[in-house]
């Protein structure tokens, strides 16, 4: 790690170096954002300007290519500290600290926009939740269809016997449910008639369930998409930015993925159709979108995780104490809640 001399800045304050910090960063607009010029701006980078001026800080900034180089520049003490779009994760924190965040969001997802309605259909009537649906229905009609058998064997020809009376009941029971000529081999004992009736009347609100349920969820999917929350990602082909703390929580959900370098190859890869969903940082994610895939890609409304931004540290930093303060200070005025609004259309920052 580097060594450097230390000055107090304040007769009550932490001291800070008295040489110029090196701080790293990465581009993530809008948070940080490089010029043709060479100068840098944006949420993350104007948030820094701030707290160098009020303390005083002398540096530079040094662009890396990824958020891991500049999390491996921070841990080895290359960097003093590290500003850019950097989630605080249980792994990271082993190598490096963090200050007080200074933005929390959550995952997004994008889709495109134009997806074929019928692919999104067909994958409705091939997911888990409508295989789900069914089975409870046909384990309903086959619980009735044993009770009927059970009362009517030893009485009723036509659900006498083994394995025949009981495929019997079973398929009377399946015929009953959906209404479609149950009168016909009907049970006709007073019990099996009482169970009859029971199941009739159950089996129209159960269909009647069911049948708005797939309606809603089809007119959904073949209008939005298949894609609106997070259980929707584990049926459709999903992308994320390699070696980030998106990876890591989907890795962790046990959800298949496909990793791309940076969001604008995996947004381009989505756009291509090939992939169905490309999962981020929800902020970086819609600007992105909002910039250079407005026509082909949306961001869905939904968010998932919980994620937090904050400055990087070396280990035991002695600029820890004063930025911690100076974060949690900026964070709290009103310069800083004007600015997401007008960047990000939210004052959410904490």
């Amino acid at each position: 790690m580097l060594a450097f001399g230390l000055t107090k800045l304040h007769a009550q304050g932490p001291a800070v170096p008295d040489r110029e910090l090196v701080v790293a960063t990465k581009a993530a607009p809008p948070f940080a954002m490089k010029h043709p010029d060479g100068s840098w701006s944006g949420l993350s980078i104007t948030l820094w300007k701030k707290i160098a001026d009020r303390e005083h800080l002398r540096f530079r900034l040094v662009e890396t290519q990824s958020v891991p180089d500049l999390l491996d520049g921070v841990a080895n003490g290359t960097f003093d500290a590290g500003v850019a779009a950097v989630t605080v994760t249980a792994a990271r924190a082993h190598s490096v600290d963090f200050t007080q965040p200074f933005y929390n969001t959550g995952l997004g997802v994008a889709v495109p926009i134009n997806e074929n309605p019928w692919l999104s259909i067909g994958r409705a009537l091939l997911s888990f939740g409508f295989f789900q649906a069914v089975s409870v229905l046909l384990g309903f009609a086959m619980a009735v269809g044993f009770l009927i058998w059970m009362l009517e064997r030893r009485k009723t020809e036509h659900f006498g016997g083994g394995a025949k009376g009981l495929g019997s009941s079973f398929w009377w029971s399946t015929i009953a449910m959906t209404q479609a000529g149950a009168a016909h081999n009907a049970p006709a004992t007073l019990p099996g008639r009482i169970v009859a009736m029971g199941w009739m009347i159950a089996s129209v609100i159960a269909i009647a369930v069911f049948t708005a349920g797939i309606t809603s969820t089809l007119t959904r999917r073949g209008l939005e998409g298949a894609v609106h929350g997070f259980n929707d990602l584990r049926s459709v082909r999903v992308g994320a930015v390699a070696n980030s703390a998106t990876t890591e929580y989907l890795g962790r959900q046990r959800l298949s993925f496909q990793t791309f370098p940076d969001i604008q190859s995996g947004l381009s890869a989505l756009e291509a159709g090939k992939i169905d969903a490309f999962v981020h940082d929800k902020p970086l994610l819609t600007w992105m979108v909002r910039n250079d895939f407005s026509s082909a890609v949306r961001v869905v409304d939904t968010s998932f995780s919980s994620e937090s931004y904050a400055i990087v540290l070396p280990k035991n930093s002695a600029l820890r104490p004063m930025l911690d303060l100076a974060v949690l200070n900026q964070v709290e005025s009103d310069w800083w809640q004007q600015t997401l609004f007008e960047t990000l259309g939210t004052a959410r920052s904490r």
